[in-house]
């Protein structure tokens, strides 16, 4: 047979976390069919090469499938396989492959830079995947990223938009994930022990060929400029990435926002992660934090399903106020993503353990979903556009959020400090509405504390960067709060906690006024200490607030 090459280039996505990351470098692959042994191995210059025999690719191409053995991988979890991985899945995606590992195998994975792009359905098995974080080359790349082989472009013509805007002028490939950002315009604003200049005015939102916009992940901010639109094709055959158990060796950095983003990066749109299970071992008392084992970003249409995640070890570090802070360290993360869905996912330690941080971190979302899940926490950064829980159950960390649409939680028991907390470093603010129903409140996992149904704080002195707001409407239907265990002198629960101590009377001014609730809808609400709801400790400052018992 003729010798021949291919020559392939992977650009490998920036992988975008919470607390911003460099991009990672491009991944240059060399494929050879010669008549020599497959193999893998790595040129002087670090480029992996790949050669398939002329006799195992006709074989793999008839197979459909390539495994891991193939190209070398020993799996007896002490020879690092990185290379034999990222060669698989490069000799995979040139050729439309599945890719399997072998059950029983132990893949070691040490801390070389070596990225495997996966970019066709991978069936992990039951196979084992060892990730050494103890001495790595590059923290911020990541192990595995799910990559499209569509190619993202600029839209030139679009100059502005407009919130709720349904049609942008442009003529499209097919559906696409249109991302844009005007630099000049500062959002979230961080206000506390985390306090920063804030984010670039950004939104993400989903159109078809003909540029009409998704009205179920609208719009949400004003345009008045735009610096930088682009549009990234999506992928309409589905990904699938099955099962795999996963052990990650905690890093032993010293404890500051160093984060460590060693995980599976999902950088395409309409993927299936299902049967996954990451386990962490070897935390100390101090570490680096971790950015999301699942990481998900500039993406749509992705589900986590039937999976098992692991709370990380919580960590201090002094914060940019200059004073002791716990720092944010996450199994999944979700960031400039839509319609993400964990789907009967738990997680190995317990949900009401505080020594570890709340699982889920997301930023600038859209269409976030929790269904059948045992999670610590779900948590909204910078912001989410409809978020729903539902027949879940939530621990030491509960829901924190803000955003806009519809925040929905149903058929759930929810542990933490409040049912639903209004995070104060981004305003406290949700523009829309917020319904509670069928659901049960054990407040902090059964501590003797006052509780609120809703928690949040806002001095009105503070520029986020936008106006804040309360939910317009809040509707608690069905409701058990078992404050049973509750301290002396209790007053009983309260639907919103105060918000503002110094707002006492109508001498307080704000100078960034906070847009309060307008009214909150009670139906079927039953108290195991016996108390009554009470609307707040601060009276005066929801005076205005129409409380109606149904």
């Amino acid at each position: 047979m003729k010798k021949y090459s291919l020559l392939m280039y992977f650009v490998l996505i920036c992988a975008f976390v919470t607390q911003g990351q460099n991009k990672s470098p491009h991944e240059d692959v060399v494929i050879t069919v010669q008549k020599e042994k497959t193999r893998v191995y790595t040129e002087e210059n670090g480029k992996l090469h790949i050669n398939v025999s002329p006799k195992d690719l006709a074989k793999y191409k008839a197979a459909g499938y390539v495994r891991y053995s193939d190209f070398g991988a020993k799996g007896d979890g002490k020879a690092d396989d990185i290379d034999a991985i990222a060669g698989t899945h490069a000799f995979a995606n040139l050729h439309g492959l599945t890719v399997k590992a072998d059950d029983g195998a132990s893949y070691y994975i040490g801390g070389k830079e070596r990225t495997a792009v996966i970019s066709t359905n991978t069936d992990f098995g039951k196979a084992a995947f060892i990730i050494d974080d103890i001495n790595v080359q590059n923290r911020n790349a990541s192990v595995f990223i799910v990559s499209s082989s569509l190619k993202p472009f600029k839209l030139e013509k679009v100059t502005t938009l407009k919130r709720n805007q349904q049609k942008i002028d442009a003529s499209l490939p097919g559906p696409c994930l249109i991302t844009v950002t005007n630099s000049n315009v500062r959002q979230y604003i961080r206000f506390g022990l985390n306090q920063n200049n804030g984010s670039s005015q950004t939104d993400i939102f989903v159109v078809d060929k003909n540029g009409n916009v998704d009205k179920n992940a609208p719009i949400i901010w004003n345009f008045d400029q735009i610096t930088e639109i682009t549009a990234l094709p999506i992928d309409e055959k589905p990904l699938k990435i099955t099962g795999g158990r996963f052990t990650t060796i905690a890093n032993k950095e010293e404890s500051k926002y160093t984060y460590y983003n060693r995980n599976i990066a999902v950088r395409r749109s309409n993927v299936l992660i299902e049967g996954l299970e990451h386990r962490i071992t070897g935390e100390e008392d101090h570490g680096a934090p971790y950015g999301g084992f699942i990481n998900i970003g500039d993406c749509s249409y992705v589900t986590v399903k039937n999976s098992v995640l692991t709370g990380h070890k919580m960590y201090n570090t002094i914060g940019a106020a200059g004073k002791p802070v716990s720092m944010g360290t996450y199994d999944l993360s979700a960031n400039r993503a839509l319609n993400v869905s964990f789907i009967n996912c738990t997680q190995t330690n317990d949900i009401d353990d505080s020594r570890y941080w709340g699982i889920l971190g997301s930023n600038f979302c859209k269409n976030l979903l929790y269904d059948n899940c045992v999670l610590s926490r779900f948590d909204a950064h910078q912001g989410v556009a409809n978020a729903t829980i539902r027949n879940s159950t939530l621990g030491h960390m509960g829901i924190n959020a803000i955003g806009s649409g519809l925040l929905l939680v149903e058929n759930s028991t929810i542990r933490g400090r409040s049912i639903v907390n209004l995070r104060n470093d981004y305003g406290s603010t949700w523009q829309g509405e917020l319904i509670i129903r069928n659901c049960v409140f054990v407040p902090s996992g059964g501590k003797p504390v006052s509780p609120s149904i809703i928690t949040g704080s806002y001095s009105g002195q503070h520029d986020f960067g936008y106006t804040c707001y309360m939910p317009e409407k809040i509707t608690i239907e069905n409701l058990r709060i078992d404050d049973s265990k509750h301290p002396e002198n209790y007053q009983g629960p309260a639907i919103f906690s105060n918000f503002n101590p110094q707002m006492t009377d109508g001498s307080y001014q704000e100078k960034f006024p906070y847009v309060k609730t307008r009214e909150v809808s009670l139906k079927n609400v039953k108290i195991a200490s016996g108390k009554t709801l009470r609307v707040s400790d601060n009276p005066f400052m929801f005076k205005d607030v129409q409380v109606k018992n149904n």
